[in-house]
């Protein structure tokens, strides 16, 4: 884990629980983690690959 990164939280994350999510961007690679656990694992994209899930999930009702 990267301590020198700089995560911003979702926009669509709150104080209430629920889902919340960070991300960081790095030279080649999107990093994403809980932002309740963040200590916790974090997943890492290619930045293509984080696009392409970005855009799908904006596209997708829940």
């Amino acid at each position: 884990m990267n301590a020198k990164l700089s995560w911003i939280k979702s926009s669509y994350s709150t104080n209430e629980g629920g889902q919340c999510v960070e991300v960081a961007d790095a030279p080649g690679i999107v990093h994403v983690r809980d932002s309740k656990d963040k200590s916790g694992p974090q997943l890492a994209f290619e930045p293509a690959a984080w696009e392409a899930f970005v855009k799908f999930a904006a596209n997708t009702e829940v």
